[in-house]
């Protein structure tokens, strides 16, 4: 596989999952079609860049949900593990607070079906998936282990793709919500740029 899921379905899974310290079985982003899913991984539950990006998307989790839009996490811990960490204290390194789903991937065949395993030290790289509500993987992004992402561009990608999908108009570069975008021609970049 060479990782580039950008225009297809996105890969489908049936796992354990963790939601508000609550193990589910069989949970699947084919749960969420009609809504936007944010999907990330992330190395490893009680690490140290982790914490703090699970902790920045349960703090902005509403906006994603005022967009109708889902976030789910995954790694290649048990669910067991998973749901340790969401019951111990952000002043002890947790994640207790994060309410949104938690996927565990302990066969580590989620990861390499986004393209994501690090195979030599069997976890995931933070890899970042945008679905539509179609389930079509729109953006992918695959950060390096000690390279934590942005919430705020993850927000940005998101109204970037819900106002192409409303207007069918593209988003330059540095688009933001209520900026001008531009019509996918000649014309509509020479009316961009004028």
């Amino acid at each position: 596989m060479n990782g580039l899921l950008i225009g297809k379905q996105a890969p489908e899974f049936k796992e354990k999952a963790v939601i508000k310290g609550e193990i589910v079985e069989n949970f699947s982003l084919k749960d969420f079609l009609g809504k936007y899913v944010l999907f990330f991984f992330y190395p490893l539950d009680f690490t140290f860049v982790c914490p703090t990006e699970l902790h920045a998307f349960q703090e902005r989790l509403k906006e994603f949900e005022e967009r109708n839009a889902v976030i789910v996490a995954c790694s290649v811990d048990s669910s067991f593990s998973h749901a340790a960490w969401t019951n111990t204290p952000k002043s002890k390194g947790g994640i207790e607070g994060v309410e949104y789903p938690l996927v565990a991937d302990l066969n580590k065949h989620i990861a390499r079906a986004y393209g994501v395993l690090k195979e030599d030290e069997g976890i995931a790289y933070r890899g970042q998936f945008l679905l539509d509500k179609k389930g079509i993987v729109r953006h992918q992004l695959i950060n390096d282990l000690p390279i934590g992402r942005s919430v705020d561009e993850s927000l940005r990608l998101l109204d970037a793709l819900i106002y192409h999908e409303a207007h069918g108009e593209v988003c330059p570069a540095n688009w933001k919500k209520g900026e001008k975008s531009m019509k996918p021609t000649s014309a509509g970049l020479n009316s961009y740029f004028s």
